[in-house]
């Protein structure tokens, strides 16, 4: 079984050599800057990692792992324009937007996801092109939500925003190891405790979302009981699930290095 550190290269080594699209023609100097902009990974790892315990190789995994990126990719990048959150900078460099305008912004992340599609799709099998869709348009709908409602419960906020595409990582990982989709359950559930864990532990880092809620000793005590469920979830799973418990791990370590 591959290291989390393993899985990483293997996913920049793909994404360094991701064929794009030759109708975009220089649109996709835009993709690739917004692409090369760092990151922990975490959701190709996820899906990767699951994978592998379900039994597939990395490199078949390697397509639906990379599409997950490319989507989550997209959301930065559309997330940044000015109409939504309005940030210039994106982990330490200027944004997609601020470097190459706000329209080549835009058509770079539509790009980015129907770029996601087509790798999702060639696999030759509509389900993991379908957990990618649904994974997005959960992604949007929360977004939605975030910038029309502000009286909307951050559990489901967070669900939607950034637990689907979470789910979407594990789900699409099950399809192409061929998981039933009657075994599937348990890993679902395992995915939707670490996606909101992911963004507790967010908000914990930022003091904000659900540390405004419900405030900070709280916050700390609903991460640990999301934790403890996450874990309890794994121990279900009749695989070895290493590596997905490195990547628990891993969120409860950031949020402690803090």
């Amino acid at each position: 079984m591959r290291t989390l550190d393993e899985h990483r290269s293997l996913i920049e080594e793909h994404l360094g050599r991701l064929a794009l699209a030759g109708e975009l023609g220089g649109l996709t100097d835009a993709m690739r800057y917004a692409l090369q902009g760092g990151g922990k990974r975490i959701r190709p790892a996820l899906c990767l990692a699951t994978g592998e315990a379900a039994g597939a190789e990395p490199e078949v995994l390697l397509p639906a792992a990379v599409a997950i990126e490319l989507v989550h990719t997209f959301s930065l990048v559309h997330d940044d324009l000015p109409a939504l959150d309005d940030d210039d900078v994106r982990r330490g460099r200027p944004s997609t937007h601020v470097e190459y305008g706000e329209a080549i912004a835009v058509l770079a992340g539509d790009a980015l996801l129907a770029q996601a599609l087509d790798l999702a799709l060639s696999y030759g099998q509509p389900e993991v092109a379908r957990e990618l869709a649904r994974g997005t348009l959960g992604m949007i709908g929360g977004q939605y939500l975030d910038v029309t409602d502000g009286r909307v419960e951050l559990v489901q906020l967070h669900a939607l925003k950034t637990g689907r595409l979470f789910t979407a990582a594990v789900g699409s990982a099950l399809w192409v190891a061929g998981v039933p989709e009657q075994d599937q359950r348990t890993w679902r559930a395992f995915a939707a405790d670490f996606g909101l864990l992911f963004q507790i532990v967010d908000d914990l880092l930022d003091g904000d979302g659900v540390v405004n809620e419900r405030g900070v000793d709280a916050a700390w005590a609903f991460a640990e009981e999301t934790e403890e469920q996450a874990r309890a979830n794994l121990a279900e799973i009749p695989a070895d699930t290493v590596r997905l418990d490195e990547l628990v791990s891993g969120l409860s370590m950031r949020a402690r290095a803090s």
